[in-house]
């Protein structure tokens, strides 16, 4: 890439010479933005489509907000790369995921205009209110946007930090970012001007001025509050936000620039608590993204004139593949199996069976309390459920594993996917507690495999076993290991001594075996893999 490509691009490093610019070019910045972090990617590989999605409204943002000053607060963080490249990272932007390079989502100390540490989803509503909280009682002028995505929606918290927002009645905005186009019908030229007019000074004052006088009236008040919410209900789909005491305006086409830098405006002069929806399009502007969103969310490296290959061979599975196998396996033997995700079912491997057991799989969004819950009361009734958690995400349903799960001693397999260390991602996606957290909880027991084979016998393991259960095992191949297709139940807490030698033994749990091996013929040490980590062999 060369400077001459991105003309205006290349003449931003902060947002305040962003601001410099005419609004007639940032349309053209927009897409000089778009191609920038095509070609980017493409070198370092990362999260891609999420952000592809988000560049109009990225531009937008900083246009109309004083950032650094106005707080915005990204929530996951993996459509944050056009923030990043706008906010003074841009030719640092090939070095993310990667060692010593830039974070792959919003990190506070990497730059003032990341204004909280994010990773996982859902908190960016409750972060922006106490940030706006804060700011009003030190009688600070500034505006706090918190931007959330649709699937971020989905859990508790995020509706836990709405129902409060209306209560205090905070100075904040929240920006719904849906992209998934389920009420595509909507968006268009005549609904950007509905929404432009319904966020402009004329119709608030008239709205707000109204509600006063009709207070004074109680019953003319009820009939046109429900009048109100009636009408809301058949055009716009606002009327969940207006009952939690939030004003919703839109939704909007988040790639029309001007229609948001004009609505932006409007609600940035706004008090109270509002929430604009925009309507945009995961991968916008590369096709191949736009087609597949899902394989193009996190990428490697790839050409970005012909796309990600499609031919990638791998001499074993992984470890989510060796569960996918199982879980389907085990399901054709038990009818008793259910299967439950918070909205990873590629991830976790659970593709096949979704579709060879709908039935039986249930996807519960990002709601990973409510999933582990549900688990319990299935197990409550008899079935033999399975949570398909990532170790990091598994943290945020603690108290129902013990609460729900452990002390009533209820038979719920936990699948425990990437953990340890998973390196790209950074410490917010690295498994590195479960082995503590886990291990002191009354009635668990814990498993980590050292090879594919060992991972599907301790599944099974784990479903015979009546009470909570769970196997912990690593992103990525093993070993290589010849897996048995029959299905074999370990004897609980024994290990096994792999190498006998003279004065020291290397205790090992999971996967680093093969690494304890090759340093155990230098020490002519003893191996045991422990295979339990709860209960220890005595």
């Amino acid at each position: 890439m060369k400077t001459p490509d991105y003309p205006l691009l290349y003449g931003i490093t902060d947002p305040h010479e962003l601001r410099k610019l005419p609004q007639s070019s940032l349309g053209e910045l927009a897409r000089e933005l778009r191609e920038y972090l095509l070609h980017s990617v493409a070198k370092s590989g990362g999260h891609f489509a999420a952000g592809l999605g988000t560049i109009e409204l990225t531009v937008a943002l900083h246009y109309v907000f004083n950032t650094p000053d106005d707080r915005l607060v990204w929530d996951v963080g993996h459509q944050c790369y056009p923030h990043k490249i706008l906010t003074g990272r841009r030719d640092a932007i090939t070095s993310i995921r990667q060692k010593d390079g830039l974070a792959p989502f919003p990190k506070c100390d990497e730059s003032e205009y990341d204004t909280f540490g994010v990773g996982h989803s859902s908190t960016s509503i409750s972060a922006a209110l106490g940030m706006a909280l804060a700011a009003a009682r030190a009688h600070e002028e500034r505006k706090v946007v918190a931007i959330i995505g649709d699937g971020a929606m989905t859990a508790g918290m995020a509706f836990e930090a709405l129902n409060h927002v209306g209560d205090v009645y905070a100075d904040l905005l929240i920006i719904l970012n849906d992209n998934e186009m389920s009420i595509s019908p909507n968006v268009g030229a005549l609904n950007n001007y509905l929404t432009r007019m319904l966020s402009g000074k004329v119709y608030s004052s008239m709205r707000e001025g109204g509600k006063k006088l009709l207070k004074q009236m109680p019953p003319v008040w009820e009939l046109a509050k429900r009048t109100e919410e009636h009408v809301k209900g058949m055009v716009a789909p606002g009327t969940l936000f207006e009952e939690m005491g939030v004003n919703y305006f839109g939704p909007v086409d988040g790639h029309d620039i001007n229609a948001l830098l004009k609505t932006l405006a409007n609600l940035r002069n706004h008090k109270g608590p509002r929430l604009l929806h925009i309507i945009t399009r995961k991968g916008k502007g590369y096709e191949p993204a736009e087609d597949d969103p899902v394989t193009y969310h996190a990428v490697s490296k790839f050409n970005p004139e012909t796309g990600m290959s499609k031919s990638t061979e791998q001499s074993s599975p992984t470890y989510s593949q060796v569960f996918g196998d199982w879980i389907c396996d085990m399901a054709a033997e038990d009818p008793r199996l259910m299967a439950i995700t918070p909205a990873m079912r590629e991830g976790s491997g659970l593709v096949r069976y979704s579709q060879e057991y709908p039935d039986r799989y249930f996807d519960v969004g990002i709601a990973e309390q409510h999933a582990v819950t549900l688990a319990a009361g299935m197990a409550r009734e008899g079935a033999r459920p399975v949570v398909a958690i990532y170790s990091t995400f598994l943290q945020r349903a603690y108290d129902q594993l013990i609460h729900d799960v452990a002390l009533q001693n209820l038979p719920v397999l936990f699948a425990i996917d990437r953990a340890g260390i998973v390196g790209p991602d950074g410490p917010t996606h690295a498994g590195s507690f479960d082995l503590s957290f886990m291990r002191c909880i009354p009635n668990m027991l814990i498993m980590a495999p050292t090879d594919e084979n060992e991972c599907r016998q301790m599944l099974y393991t784990g479903h015979l076993h009546d009470g909570p259960a769970a196997v912990r095992y690593p992103r990525g191949c093993g070993p290589g290991t010849t897996i048995n297709k029959s299905m074999q139940a370990m004897p609980l807490g024994k290990a096994d001594i792999v190498r006998h030698g003279s004065d020291v033994a290397l205790l090992v749990f999971g996967s680093p075996l093969q690494a304890a091996l090759a340093a155990a013929d230098t020490l002519d040490a003893s191996v045991v893999n422990m295979r339990f980590i709860k209960p220890l062999h005595y």
